[in-house]
Order: structure tokens, then sequence, then C-alpha cells
């Protein structure tokens, strides 16, 4: 009866309820890195300027890699899936079309979504004119549509130029046909004249730009009823535009000729060869196709099919037709995209790096060294075993020597900044990139930019599921190796051991103390030496001190075996003891000193054994202090043992009503350091600032958190604080950290969401997510994909498999990188060369016979194929494009009314001054009128008679303005004081002459004005009349040609 009234008076001291903690507006949950390639990328683009590489997401994410170490993460509203990729290349815009045909223009500089476009219809293709401000935009529809990027706003505008199904293809649209526009590709040497169009339904038509007409149709119309195969995209394969490559949807792949930049004949295309790749026999749609031009004979082509796993390599040379010489490579899953990735030029290198990266289907990066590719095409023309290239998958670096299964995160606020930031720059240039942009020369050594390091701000301590650890530097936002613990370096006499798994870390730094613990039951004590370079609050000296070896840095290594899995590691910090965890319900107290086991107990459960969590505490049991040991079970049940002895305190555990599988157990406001994050003393003032209530145990599960008293779990006694309920998705991780006011709670569930709630009320202060998390339980007996580890001031570190790695931080104004800005600057607008309009030269000449005699080509150049001036081109683009070529179609109209504000207030506006009724000049009339093309280029006149009327209203608002003025004149020369005659005149009852003048003129001018309005009247009248008959024949036209097309069929 005094034990529980005991329990009761603590339950009720001062502070227990106290609402004093973490508000609001001390946190500030965010993104602070994300490293690696996203999970769900599937589309790839690439800027050969600026050597970036991008990959779009499922989601709505774009991750951006540059040089140096770069990378940035673009995060857009809409979690939509990407359809469309590409740069505006070396200007740092990234264009994104999503499913949901909007067109998401990036700032790369500002890294900032400057505009989004909804389109008005279903985008199917999407092509970038390069060196000028503009795209097109096919649709399903089978329209082509033309828009410009503003330059300084980066607003998207829909022009008035587009290219109509009908006027593309010559006929009308049948029920049954497939009209969607598949590729558009500017035509090579003359991308600012043509562009060839690549339909569904297999038709390929060659357009002329400026004459707004098709100057070539071909394709395989007969043979796509009977085949039943659609095209679904497109490349050229020669550098004059003469050759085009088409897949198709069952397999086929067909090279075209095509009329090139000096020919005008469309007798020249024709079907001249089909590639056999082994796609058709399966039945696999081409997915995409992309070129590579070689010097000599060593131009090749490269292929994926849809949902497969063979990437085929075809080399062009004159040998195609008869021996075709191909190279299949088997990617590990199916691919989705591939890139060609053009590196840095290395005088040191013995060959060019180029690579191939192919993406797969799960979002995983596959590179090949496309100089291995090459090799083994060349050599194979001569009947020789060259090697396969080798297939290398992009990871990060913590993967290289195995996958994570542990992690710990340790953050150093009292760490002295030895290092400068132009230190760190200088680290990120030499170190191996995470993309092999540029090559490093083995002999760039890091050590020396290390001298008398002593202190790091992040560290981060990694256990593989080969056994080994590395430690490495998070100073920056990229990853520094600074220390790698293997097995067989430390001892290679100690057997029965293995290279199991890591399951669980722990590291002291008062002691200089880490311990490890693996699948197999193996603990691992390392102690490290104090040199003079080592302080006792700082960590590992930097990777020069690899090379020595560990001798220098390890003093000594000890091993303990223990029964099961380890789970959790803890260390006494009044003792020189540890607390060791294991899956089979094992509890070990272990002597750091001498290595050696204490005592062992096992704890059964009914529902599933497993030691989760342990802590430390000194409590009051029965009025005298004594040192015990709180345990968490997996079954959720809670209890306390004596340290000392290993026996158990209370006469009960603790537990749940309905238990789910426990997380995190943490005893709040305690006497002992139980973040067991290392770097205890920066934070003991902090912990003791905040240390007002009574000792409570925390205990978070997958679905509901638990507080409890501390004293009544030690005595046994089953009594809730505080808890929360989740009916939501489960909860995968739990952490706890300290703040300036107070403790929070942070917690990560399955779907990506984040949750920071107060101790010990557990209200939520905020809540966000993490775009692209997915957290899955692992199967039993195997490891996690994701493995979450917390700092004791809030940040997590998630890394997701070999892929990618998600820092967050939840305080404000907290720093928890050095050099994010420049780090994250993909884009170097220093480097932009100024690449002025069009640049058709750009292109490397062709040989003779670099097709041979199936592919030939004409070498000579017309004096249509000399460099453009980029100004000109541009100016001229200008003009085509801002005039409507096709004034019937309407859909240009249509999606300027959905997507923008009306634009009649920008449009300059129309005077009646400047409104001339008599054809006086009737040939310049002619001169200065657009060229209007196009099949039913008269109905223009129809838009003029629509525009005049709608200024019929406002002229004679102009008119009614005009006899206002006069009035109002009137008065302001009344109010003017003056002694000019005009003024004694008016004051005397007469009139001024210039009055008089004034009047006359407004009543001449307002006569002529109605003058106009009437000729306009008539001009409108005979305009309709005009447009009405044109409309007509146009109508019979069509008719006339649909009738005699079924006469032929027929």
């Amino acid at each position: 009866m005094f034990v529980k009234k005991l329990v009761e008076i603590a339950a009720k001291k001062p502070g227990g309820s106290s609402s004093e903690g973490l508000r609001a507006n001390d946190v500030e949950p965010r993104i602070a890195l994300h490293y690696g390639i996203p999970s769900g990328s599937h589309l790839f683009a690439y800027d050969p300027f600026q050597k970036i590489l991008a990959v779009s997401t499922k989601d709505g994410r774009i991750k951006l890699f540059g040089k140096d170490q770069t990378q940035a993460l673009l995060v857009s509203e809409e979690t939509s899936t990407s359809r469309f990729l590409e740069f505006v290349q070396n200007q740092g815009i990234l264009l994104n079309v999503n499913s949901k045909n909007q067109i998401e223009v990036w700032d790369l500089d500002k890294k900032l979504l400057s505009h989004v476009h909804v389109f008005n219809g279903e985008i199917t293709s999407f092509r970038v004119m390069q060196h000028t401000p503009y795209f097109y935009v096919g649709d399903s529809s089978g329209n082509v549509s033309v828009f410009k990027i503003e330059q300084d706003s980066n607003q998207v505008i829909q022009l008035e130029y587009t290219i109509p199904y009908l006027a593309s293809n010559g006929s009308p649209i049948e029920a049954s046909e497939d009209t969607s526009v598949v590729s558009i590709l500017p035509q090579l040497t003359a991308e600012s004249k043509r562009i060839l169009l690549v339909f569904s339904s297999g038709f390929i038509a060659l357009w002329d730009i400026k004459e707004s007409k098709p100057i070539l149709k071909t394709g395989v119309h007969g043979m796509v009823k009977q085949d039943t195969k659609k095209a679904t995209c497109a490349c050229w394969v020669c550098p004059s535009g003469s050759r085009v490559s088409v897949g198709y949807s069952n397999g086929d792949i067909l090279i075209w000729s095509i009329p090139s930049k000096g020919e005008c004949s469309p007798e020249s295309s024709a079907m001249i060869c089909k590639l056999n790749l082994g796609y058709k026999s399966e039945k696999i749609p081409i997915a995409s196709l992309k070129w590579v031009y070689a010097e000599g004979k060593a131009s090749r082509v490269y292929v994926i099919g849809s949902s497969s796993n063979s990437l085929q390599v075809v080399l062009l040379n004159e040998q195609t037709e008869t021996r075709m010489i191909k190279l299949g490579l088997h990617v590990s899953e199916p691919c989705a995209d591939m890139e060609m990735i053009i590196a840095d030029v290395n005088e040191q290198s013995k060959h060019k790096q180029d690579f191939l990266f192919v993406l797969g289907k799960s979002g995983r990066v596959y590179a090949y060294d496309d100089y291995m590719i090459e090799k083994y095409l060349i050599q194979s023309q001569s009947k020789s075993s060259p090697s396969l290239p080798k297939e290398t998958v992009v990871k990060l670096p913590f993967s290289d020597s195995s996958s994570i299964t542990v992690g710990k995160f340790l953050t150093n606020p009292s760490h002295l900044l030895n290092l400068s930031d132009e230190d760190y720059a200088q680290l990120a240039k030499d170190a191996v990139p995470f993309l092999p942009f540029h090559t490093v020369p083995k002999e760039s050594s890091r050590s020396a930019h290390f001298p008398g390091f002593t202190k790091v701000k992040n560290v981060y301590i990694t256990g593989h599921c080969d056994g080994t650890i590395s430690v490495w530097d998070m100073t920056c936002s990229f990853p520094i190796l600074v220390l790698f613990l293997k097995e067989q370096q430390i001892d290679q006499d100690v057997s029965s051991r293995g290279n199991a798994a890591l399951t669980a870390l722990h590291y002291d730094s008062n002691s200089r103390l880490l311990v490890s613990g693996d699948h197999n039951g193996m603990v691992r004590l390392y102690r490290f030496k104090p040199e003079p370079y080592l302080t006792e609050n700082s960590f590992i000296p930097f990777q020069g001190s690899l090379k020595k070896g560990n001798n220098h840095i390890v003093q000594s290594v000890k091993y303990i075996k223990l029964t099961g899995s380890i789970t959790c590691i803890q260390k006494s910090q009044n003792s020189k003891h540890l607390a060791i965890g294991s899956d089979q319900g094992h509890v070990s107290l272990v002597d750091i000193e001498e290595a050696n086991v204490l005592y062992t107990k096992h704890i059964a459960s009914d529902i599933c054994p497993g030691i989760i969590s342990l802590q430390f505490e000194s409590c009051i049991v029965q009025g005298f202090e004594k040192n015990v040991l709180v345990v968490a079970m997996r079954d959720s049940s809670v209890f306390a043992l004596d340290s000392d002895t290993g026996n158990m305190i209370g006469t009960n555990m603790i537990k749940p009503k309905k238990p789910f599988k426990v997380l995190y157990m943490q005893i709040l406001d305690g006497k002992q350091d139980t973040s067991g994050n290392g770097f205890d003393t920066s934070r003991e003032s902090t912990v003791e600032e905040i240390s007002i209530r009574q000792p409570s145990v925390l205990v978070c599960s997958e679905k509901a958190i638990y507080i409890y008293s501390l004293a009544h779990v030690v005595q046994g006694v089953k009594k809730v604080l505080h808890k929360k309920k989740f009916s939501s998705s489960p909860i995968c991780s739990a952490s706890t950290f300290y703040g300036t006011s107070g403790v929070g709670l942070t917690l990560v569930f399955t779907d990506g969401t984040v949750e920071i709630r107060s101790l010990p009320e557990l209200s939520q202060l905020k809540q966000t997510s993490i775009r692209g998390f997915t957290y899955s339980s692992p199967k039993p007996n195997s490891l996690p994909e994701i493995t979450i580890s917390a700092s004791w001031d809030g940040d997590l570190v998630m890394v997701n498999g070999d892929d990618e790695l998600i820092v967050s931080s939840v305080l404000p104004q907290k720093e928890t990188f050095r050099l994010v800005e420049s780090m994250n600057r993909v884009y170097k607008k220093d480097n932009s060369v100024c690449h002025e309009g069009i640049i058709t030269s750009s292109s490397p000449r062709e040989k003779k016979s670099m097709f041979g005699s199936v592919f030939k080509t004409k070498s000579k150049r017309t004096t249509d194929t000399e460099p453009e001036s980029s100004k000109e081109t541009i100016e001229e683009l200008s003009k085509i494009f801002s005039t409507a070529n096709f004034p019937w179609n309407n859909n240009v109209e249509n999606s300027r009314e959905i997507n923008t504000i009306t634009r009649v207030e920008d449009e300059e506006e129309l005077d009646i001054d400047d409104i001339d009724i008599d054809d006086h000049h009737p040939n310049q009339q002619q001169q200065e009128k657009p060229k209007e093309q196009g099949i039913l280029s008269g109905l223009s006149k129809q838009k003029m008679a629509n525009r005049f009327s709608n200024f019929k209203g406002k002229l004679k608002q102009m008119a009614a303005k005009n006899e206002k003025s006069v009035v109002t004149n009137d008065e302001k020369h009344e109010e003017k004081n003056g002694a000019t005659v005009d003024q004694i005149k008016k004051k005397y009852g007469f009139t001024s002459s210039d009055e008089m003048g004034a009047a006359k003129m407004a009543q001449s001018k307002l006569q002529d004005n109605l003058k106009k309005l009437q000729g306009i009247s008539l001009r409108t009248t005979e305009m309709e009349d005009t447009a009405k008959s044109f409309s007509s024949t146009a109508k019979e036209l069509l008719n006339a040609v649909e009738f005699n097309k079924q006469s032929s069929k027929s």
C-alpha cells in the first residue's frame, strides 16, 4: 500500500501536466537533401552542352544531375506521370509534359516552375526546335501546334501557325484510322525549314514550314490495314536528314529515304531497308530508337522494345542489308528509356568516355561503355570474337561493397570548421562522380585536402550485408568515405564468425567505442586510438589514412558471440557495461573491458519474441535508488530488470489489450543519455533545461503510441498517461528529437506521411509528406529495403536500397549541410555558350562510303546548306509562326480561350483614321498582304469581316467621344483665366474664332467617320457573301475527292 501511494504522489508532481513544451512554430519539417536516383523514374532527357541529365518520375518529380557532384530535385504540384521531357539546350530551361497534358516550364537557374500551360487535347508527340524559342506539339487528332517561350518570363504562348491533319495528310479523317502524331523530327541541316511528321497510321509527311504545305507524302498506307501495325517511334539515321528509321507496333523497323535539303523530287522517297532484330517474331512493339553518328562506318542505331529486356544495337553501313552487324545487350530488367551521355574529353584516358544509360522499369539505371559497344560492332565485321560490354548498375556510393542494412546518423554542432568551403568544393571535383559525366584520374588523392582535420559536422555510419562498416563525412550534400572497416583487415585468425549482415550499431564518442552486431549474433567492439588529431569529441581522419591501413586508427577489436540476431545495443553512461538484445528474446549484459557476458536472460513471448529496445535508467524502488534496465519487446510488452542481476523488478509486464509490432522505445526526461547517437556532450545542457517533468516511457508501435510513467513500469502497474491510436497507414519509423523548448516526436508512415508531435501530450504540430516514399515491411528472415536512422536534433536519413538517399530536417533555421546552394547548381550560367539561331553546319560531313550503295546520300551541297544567321532565322520564323496559315482551323482559338486570358488588350487598337475604304493602290495592298497558303486560304476574308464587324460598335463609341470632347474642351476653356482676346470675347457673349474652327473640324471629322462606317458595313456584307460562296465550293470539292477515292477503291 505504501508503494502504491508513493507512485500516485510521484504521478501528481508539479510539471507532470505542464503545458510548456514544443510548439508548432518550433518545428519546420522539410526535405534537406535528396541524393541518387528517385524512385519511380521512367524517362530521360540530356543537355549535351551543360552536361545535365534529367530523370523524371511517375509522381511529378524531376531529378537533375550535373557536373562536380551537383544534384537538384524539382517537385511539381501535380503528382502526374511525365510523358515527354526535353531541354531547351544550353538555355537553362526544361520542358515537361505530364499525363494531364500540362506543359511545365522549369527554370533551372532558379530551380522553380515558371509556367504551366494546359493543352486543349491529348499530346502524343513533343519536340523542341533547338536554338530557337519554339517547340512543336502533336496531338491525337493529327494536328501539330507551334508554341513560343517568352525569353524574360518563360511564359508559353500558342502561336497562330498550325499544321492540321487535313493539310498534312491531304485526305479526310476516317473513323477507323489512328491519326495520332507519334514523332516530330526537324530535318537535320534544315531545322528551320522542314519538319518530318510520322503518324500512328504509318503515314509520313515532310512539311515545308515557309510554304505551309507537305512536299513529301509516303508511308505504308496499304500495309497498315493489312498488317494492323502502327508506327510508334522514329529517329534520323543520316547527318543530312535524308534517312529516317521508323519503329512499329509489330516489331518492324523500316528505314525510309527522305529528300534532303538540296533535293526537291518526292520520287526520291522510298523504303530502302528493313532491320530484322527479332522483335517482330516475338511481336514486341518498338518503344524507342536512338541514332549515334560516328566517323567512318561506325554509325549505329539503338533499339529497345516495349517491356523487353533486350536492347539491340545495329551498325549502319554498306553491308546492313546483306549482312547485319548487331549487338544484343540483355539488361537485367525490361527497359523503359535510354540516353547517350557524352563525357568530357580526358587527355589521360585511352579512349573516349561516352556512356549509354538504360532506365529499367523499376527505376534503376544501368550504364554501358559506348566505346566498348562500338569496338564490339567493328570487330564483329572481321569475324573475330570480341568481349561483350559489361553492364554497370548506377547506385549509391554507400553500396559499392554491398547494400546497407543498418545506419547511424551523428550530428555534432560543436565541431570546428578546419576545412573551408573551397576545400569541400575541390573535394567534390576530385571525388568519383555519381554519374560518369567526367573521369577522375586515379592519382587524384583526397588525403592532401584534409591536413589536421579534427572535427566532422555530420557523420553517417553504415553497416552492410557483408559485415563491413563504412564511415562517411556528410558535412556537405555528398558522402565522403573516411573509414572502411572490413573483417579480415582486423584479425585474420578469428574463426567461426562469418560475414553476416549487420543488424545493429552503437557509437559512443566519450569512450571512442563503436559496437556492431550481426545477424548471426556476433558482436564486435572497436576501440579507437586517441591520437593527436583525435580529440575526445571528434571522429576519424579522412581517406588518406586508408592507404596505410587501420592500425593507426583502431586500438583494439574484441568479439562476443551471443544467441540470435542482434537487434539493439545500448551503453550505460554510469558503468562500463553494454546491454544487448536479440530477436529470440535474449537480454545480455556485457563487460566492455573484459569482453565477457555478465548474464543473459531469456524473455519468453506468446506472440512474437524479440527485443526492440533497451534503456538504462536509475529510479527510486521501495525508497532506494536502483539502476534498472527498461526493456521493450516486439509484442508491445514493457518491463524493467535489475541491471545488476538481470532479475525482473515488477510483478507483471505492461502491454496493451490489442498489441501491435513495436518499433521504438525511449525514456523521456531521464537522467541517462538515452539518445544513443554518440555526440551526447553537446546536448546535455539542452536536456537539463527541458527536463522538468517526471520520467516517463514512450512506446511506439505500428498503430498506436503509449506513454507510461517510469515508476509504473518499474512496479509493473499498467497506467497510461497519454496515448494515440492511428487508423491510417502503419507507422514505419519513430524517433525523438530535442528542440530549444522541448522534446518532439517524429513519425514516418508507410505512405510517406510525416507527423511531428509534442511530448508528452502527443498533440500534432506539423504534418507533411515525402513524395515518392513508400515502405513495405520486409519478409520473414529478410532485410528491409529502406533503412531509417535519426539524429538527436531531428534529422532523418532514409536510404532506399541502392538508389536514393533522403535527409529530412525538423528544426527551423538549422543548416544541416554546407555548400547546399552551390551543390544544387546544376546549370552553369557562366559557362553557357551563346548558340545563335539554327546551327546548320553542326552535323559532321558524311563520307562518300558512309552508307554505301544502300544508304547513299549526296555529297554536294547547294547554296541552301550554308549556315544561316540566327537572328535572321528567328525573325523569319517569328513572321511565319505569327500568321494564321489556316484560319479555318479553330484549334488555336479554342486553346487560347481555355488556357490564357484574352489577348485583345495586348493587341494594338485599330484607329478609325487608319482605315482606308477605297482601293487606291491595289498592287501595293496585294504585296503588303501576308501570304496565305493552304487548302482554304481564301477564308481569311471572313476573318477580316468578323474583325470589322467587331469594330462597328467601337467606332460608334469613338464618334460619340468626339462630340463629348468638344463640349469638354469648351468647359475647360471657361475655367481658365487669361487676358487673351478670345477669353474677353467670350466674357461679353461673343464666340471665339478658335472655338468655331475646332467645332467645324470636329463636325467634319465626324461626318468622315460616318461615311467610313457606311463603307465598312457595305464591304463587310460583300466579304461575308464571298466567304459563304467559297465555303460551299470547298465542301463540294471535298465531297468530290471522297467520291473519287471510293470509286477508285471499288
